[in-house]
């Protein structure tokens, strides 16, 4: 059985590549070799199996293979012939206040976030004893990634094709 869903952010969000951007940023976003943003399978696989815990046994996700969510090819297409990347990502700085109202020394960092968008992926060899279940989580994840409990990474998986 196969799923396909979209993935729509609706605001800035950061899932973060592990690698900071030297003396420039503390923490950028996963890209592609063509330098546009995706959401890691194994993130979304990892969500969903943290939902699923709350209300069911999700010990048949491990058969199940999620694909990176990415933009649409003819977007995709669109922004690299036209070198559009950069204008996906935006800078956000934040400080440490300390207990007298006052920003602490050396505690500025900034994070790379990428613009609103929506992106698609599938969900392949899902058992037919987990599929309900994922169903459910993929409803139920509303955040991803950095700062979600901050405002960023507000976001809706909606299922649009359902296959068996």
């Amino acid at each position: 059985m196969k799923l396909k869903y979209t993935l729509t952010f609706f605001d800035y969000w950061h899932l973060s590549s592990g690698l900071s951007a030297g003396a420039k940023l503390d923490s950028s976003v996963v890209k592609d070799s063509n330098d546009l943003p995706f959401a890691a399978g194994k993130t979304i696989k990892g969500l969903v199996r943290e939902m699923a815990e709350e209300f069911g046994d999700v010990s048949a996700i491990h058969k199940a293979y999620f694909s990176n969510a990415i933009l649409d090819n003819d977007l995709q297409e669109e922004i690299v012939s036209n070198k559009l990347q950069e204008n996906l990502y935006d800078i956000i700085a934040a400080t440490k206040i300390g207990d007298d109202g006052l920003a602490e020394d050396k505690s500025l960092r900034e994070i790379e976030v990428v613009v609103p968008l929506t992106l698609y992926g599938e969900i392949r060899d899902i058992p037919d004893s987990f599929k309900e279940s994922l169903k459910k989580s993929l409803k139920l994840i509303k955040r991803m990634g950095l700062n979600r409990n901050r405002g960023l990474g507000r976001c809706e998986f909606r299922i649009v094709e359902d296959l068996k």
